[in-house]
């Protein structure tokens, strides 16, 4: 398999991101099938650099060379200035924001096949009157992508979202019938795109036991079963609404090849109970393929060596997995 360059972004620089990114990439099998290129200032990496390993400063993804112990690095032009481990800084939102800018820039124009983004603060992102909510709205503005698809993956369990960053009453008005034939749709498209799974999608319920035919809630009745008989006309394969507690562990099992969760919250506490530290988001409907840790900048650890790089290895291999995959279709 050809080593594909991997934009990774260092995230918030108060935070643990360029120290899971340095860890991450002690792997061996990492450099072994891919050509990393992280984004991220100097002073935010050499403050959590491990011995033996150097830095390299870049001008393009092209002239890296994915050479095992040195961190190839891309910096923005304007300098992040003083910043302390642990704080929301507004300096520390503006890089973290530059970096995903650039890596996104490079996507685009080819440079590099994905991104892999390390954790970045929102309070921070919003001290720097930038207005964007997270990750996937910065994505999705910048690559002119209506809605991008956020996907979970952990041990074989996929869990995609119709809703991510709102509130849990505000998540329940946004369940329409016209919305949920939709993600069915865009949701087994993208996955077509990574690999060729041909599964039964589930759809989560809503309510407790399905809304026990209108007695606990009325949405399954209303909008949720009309809109999967709507799509099993049109040849989707679809199943439910299936009972939250019971749908994600069946998806487990081999029973259904993803699950569509209703409201973030839902989903979130499936995946990562079952194994929080592997659980990868990935962020599908983009020119490119974008997969991310599933946790937060984690101040209270920041700078002190604690963190473990589990989650921005699995991403980085998830990424590296669908290379081939995603760039052939």
């Amino acid at each position: 398999m050809k080593r594909q360059r991997i934009a990774i972004t260092a995230g918030d620089p108060a935070g643990i991101g360029p120290e899971i990114v340095i860890k991450s990439l002690l792997r061996d099998d990492i450099y072994e099938n891919s050509i990393p290129v992280v984004y991220s200032h100097k002073e935010a990496l050499e403050k959590v650099l491990k011995p033996n390993i150097s830095l390299k400063k870049i001008n393009s993804p092209l002239e890296a060379q994915g050479i095992k112990n040195t961190i190839e690095y891309i910096e923005p032009e304007k300098p992040l200035g003083e910043f302390e481990f642990g704080k929301v800084q507004a300096n520390c939102g503006e890089a973290s924001y530059n970096y995903i800018s650039m890596a996104i820039e490079d996507a685009l124009k080819g440079n590099v096949w994905s991104v892999t983004t390390a954790p970045i603060n929102k309070e921070a992102i919003k001290a720097a009157k930038i207005n964007f909510i997270g990750h996937t709205e910065i994505f999705g503005e910048k690559t002119n992508s209506n809605d991008p698809l956020t996907m979970f993956e952990v041990r074989g369990l996929r869990v995609f979202f119709l809703t991510r960053h709102m509130s849990l009453r505000d998540a329940c008005d946004a369940i329409t019938k016209e919305r949920v034939v939709d993600y069915i749709k865009r949701c087994t498209d993208a996955l077509k795109k990574i690999d060729n799974s041909d599964k039964v999608m589930a759809i989560a319920a809503l309510n407790p036991h399905g809304g026990e035919h209108g007695l606990f809630g009325d949405e399954e009745e209303k909008y949720i079963k009309p809109a999967i008989e709507e799509a099993l006309k049109m040849g989707y394969k679809v199943a439910g609404p299936i009972g939250a507690d019971s749908v994600f562990h069946q998806a487990l099992i081999g029973k259904y090849g993803c699950v569509l969760s209703l409201y973030h919250d839902q989903g979130h506490i499936a995946t990562k109970t079952l194994d929080f530290h592997k659980v990868v988001s990935l962020t599908l409907g983009l020119p490119f393929l974008r997969t991310s840790v599933d946790h937060g900048t984690a101040f209270d650890i920041a700078g002190k060596d604690e963190a473990g790089s589990v989650s921005m290895e699995e991403a980085l291999l998830v990424a590296i997995k669908y290379a081939n995959n995603f760039l052939n279709k």
